[in-house]
């Protein structure tokens, strides 16, 4: 499946100047379709309820993908190469694009791969600087970092790539959850995903802030809720919370086999000391810690292998939910069965009690067993984001 899982080994080249964390949606496919059009209608909707379009400001920034560069798009749909020279007197590049005083936003969407910015009452600030290799590149907005100039602006974003082979794109919330937002992708079909229930936006806000450990989370005086893996950056989390159940795990496949699939077959492994050896040729999974699981990073990065990559994915997956002590047989596919250990990702879960269908990013592996708030199209006629009901 092709998935927001792809930039956390395709997106290092967009990415340089990036926060941790901020990397951008690089999808790619063998699809063979006739390609996509050159420009894609994009409709954003105001359904706030409580921004007026004024207070609104809307930002498309990501990567050119005919010249490899780090690029912007104008209000007119025009593609432009960032600069050193966008940075204005305060050190910041503006690269908002403003709503219309009343009526619906929209824009012809150039063939590129990056984030839909959005942000109310104030602007967000990019900077670009120059990259390893001398090139301009964007620092973006790490709202789940206090010293962060954008921390205390009331922002949220979708990821996108649109290409030849179509329209990719998703809502995450793998970084944070601050701005209610749904997509809905007309071409072969339409389809839609990110709608949250009725006050939905409240209920996850109040849901995590009531928890003693998952309130420290809840921060920007209630507005934002940041991911339990930056929050073990800040010193708002546990770094050792999931320990005790990935301990249990490892101590159950000393003498279980565990079973996972993937489209490339069934690998069978166990566990002796710290390591997990599957067979097939995937290369050996480390005990992860508890950051590494919220990260679905370090011992779990999903090297793009097509072998270990996916297991790994699905390891990640499994752990997050905390199925891994009720069945050996991955990936799990009942959702009634995820997130009921006593220490669990409760950030992810309460995401995904809280949208319509059920779908949600709330960690980079949640594309596993198709649970992710992830649509895609190889012939796309337009795109709506809805900015729904606070």
């Amino acid at each position: 499946m092709i998935s927001r899982r792809a930039l956390l080994g395709g997106a290092a080249a967009l990415a340089v100047a990036a926060p941790a964390g901020a990397a951008i949606a690089t999808w790619t496919t063998g699809a063979t379709a006739a390609p996509a059009p050159a420009g894609l209608r994009l409709r954003v909707v105001n359904k706030t309820g409580v921004h007026a379009n004024n207070a609104l400001s809307m930002y498309v920034v990501g990567t050119d993908l005919a010249s490899g560069n780090q690029a912007f798009v104008r209000g007119d749909g025009t593609l432009g190469a960032v600069s050193l020279s966008d940075n204005g007197p305060g050190g910041f590049a503006d690269l908002s694009i403003p709503f219309p005083a009343s009526g619906d936003a929209e824009l012809t969407l150039p063939r590129m791969s990056g984030r839909v910015y959005f942000s109310a009452n104030d602007k967000l600030r990019f900077t670009v600087v120059a990259d390893g290799a001398g090139k301009p590149a964007l620092r973006f907005p790490a709202g789940w970092v206090r010293t962060d100039p954008s921390f205390g602006v009331l922002h949220d974003w979708v990821e996108f790539t649109f290409n030849e082979a179509g329209m990719f794109c998703n809502t995450t919330m793998v970084d944070m959850f601050s701005m209610p937002l749904a997509i809905r992708l007309d071409g072969q079909r339409s389809q839609t995903t990110g709608t949250l229930v009725p006050g939905g936006r409240a209920r996850v806000l109040s849901a995590l802030a009531a928890d003693p450990v998952f309130g420290k989370l809840v921060v920007d005086g209630g507005q934002r809720v940041i991911a339990p893996g930056h929050g073990i950056e800040a010193g708002l989390f546990p770094a050792d919370f999931l320990d005790s159940h990935i301990q249990q795990v490892w101590t159950r496949y000393q003498s279980t086999d565990m079973v996972v699939t993937t489209d490339r077959g069934r690998f069978t492994g166990r566990v002796a000391g710290e390591v997990l050896t599957f067979s097939g040729g995937v290369a050996p999974i480390r005990k992860p810690s508890t950051k590494d699981v919220l990260f679905c990073d370090g011992a779990l990065a999903a090297r793009n292998d097509g072998v270990t990559g996916p297991v790994a994915a699905v390891l990640g997956a499994a752990l997050n939910r905390t199925t891994l002590l009720d069945t050996s047989a991955q990936p799990a596919t009942d959702p009634q069965r995820f997130y009921r250990a006593a220490a669990t990702n409760l950030y992810s879960k309460v995401m995904h009690a809280n949208s319509v269908d059920g779908r949600a990013y709330g960690f980079a592996f949640d594309d596993v067993a198709g649970f992710a708030a992830f649509v895609q199209d190889p012939a796309p006629t337009a795109m709506t984001i809805t900015l729904t009901p606070f």
